[in-house]
C-alpha cells in the first residue's frame, strides 16, 4: 500500500503556514516575535510592527527574555474554562484599542461608549497576558480629549487683588480671628524664628495658610485640595491662592 504523502504544492502549506505568522494567544506571539528578533535578526522596530508591539513594549520583552531566557513558551496559559464568544470579542477590542496607543483607563472609558463595561484593572491583566508592557508616562497634551480638573494658579502674594469686590466664601468664620490675629505681630515673630518663606510665598502667608486649616477645622491639610479655588480662605492668608500640598 502507497503511504500517502502531501504534495510540498499543496495549498494547506500555505493555509496552515499562517498558524504560525499570525499567533492566537500571547505565549505563541512572544515566541514568534522573540525568535524574529534573535534568530532572524530582523530589526526591532520591524518586528514590533509585524507582530502588533509598539517599538518601547518590545524593547522591554526582549529585556525580560534577555535576563529570563530559561521561560517556557509551551505550556498552556493557565485560565479557568474556555473563554466565552464576548470575553473573546472583549480581548480583542482591549488589543485593538491597546495598538492605537491607548492607556488601560482611556481603554476603559473607550469601550463605556460602547456599552461595555471593562475596569481598567480587568484591560491591565489582559494587556499583560498579551504581552504588552506599560505605556510611558505621557503630557496633558499627548492625552485623548476628555474632562480634566480644572488647574488652579499657583500661590504668589505678588499676584494678590486686593480692590473692591463681591464674593461667596465657606471659610468666613476665619475672619473674626483677625482682631486676634493683628495685635499678635505673627510675621515679626516668624521672622525672629527664622522660618522659611519665599518671593512667592512668603512666611507669613504660608503660615497663616496652615492656621486658617486648623481653625476651620480641617483634619488634614492635604484636604486643602477641595478649597483651592475659594477667594475667602485665599484672602485670610493673604495670598491669591491658597498653596496646594505636595
Amino acid at each position: 500500500m502507497t503511504p500517502w504523502i502531501m504534495d510540498d504544492n499543496s495549498s494547506d502549506r500555505l493555509t496552515l503556514g499562517r498558524r504560525f505568522l499570525e499567533p492566537a494567544n500571547s505565549n505563541h506571539r512572544q515566541y514568534e516575535a522573540l525568535r524574529a528578533f534573535f534568530v532572524e535578526g530582523l530589526p526591532s522596530a520591524e518586528v514590533a510592527a509585524r507582530f502588533g508591539y509598539t517599538p518601547g513594549s518590545f524593547r522591554v520583552l526582549a529585556h525580560q527574555f534577555r535576563t529570563q531566557p530559561e521561560r517556557d513558551f509551551f505550556l498552556p496559559t493557565a485560565r479557568q474554562g474556555r473563554p466565552s464568544s464576548k470575553q473573546k470579542r472583549l480581548r480583542d477590542l482591549v488589543i485593538a484599542l491597546r495598538k492605537q496607543n491607548l492607556s488601560v483607563h482611556d481603554i476603559s472609558r473607550a469601550l463605556a461608549r460602547d456599552g461595555e463595561s471593562l475596569s481598567p484593572a480587568a484591560i491591565a491583566i489582559i494587556l499583560d497576558e498579551e504581552g504588552f508592557a506599560k505605556l510611558p508616562r505621557r503630557r496633558d497634551e499627548e492625552r485623548p480629549d476628555h474632562p480634566r480638573p480644572t488647574v488652579a494658579d499657583p500661590a504668589d502674594v505678588r499676584q494678590l487683588d486686593l480692590s473692591p469686590r463681591h464674593f461667596r466664601t465657606k471659610f468666613g468664620g476665619l475672619f473674626l480671628f483677625l482682631p486676634y490675629l493683628v495685635p499678635a505681630n505673627l510675621d515679626v515673630i516668624l521672622a525672629r524664628c527664622g522660618f522659611p518663606g519665599s518671593k512667592m510665598i512668603p512666611t507669613g502667608c504660608a503660615m497663616r495658610s496652615l492656621l486658617a486649616l486648623k481653625l476651620f477645622g480641617s483634619a488634614r491639610h492635604s484636604h486643602v485640595m477641595s478649597s483651592v479655588f475659594d477667594e475667602g480662605l485665599a484672602l485670610f492668608a493673604g495670598l491669591n491662592v491658597i498653596p496646594k500640598c505636595w
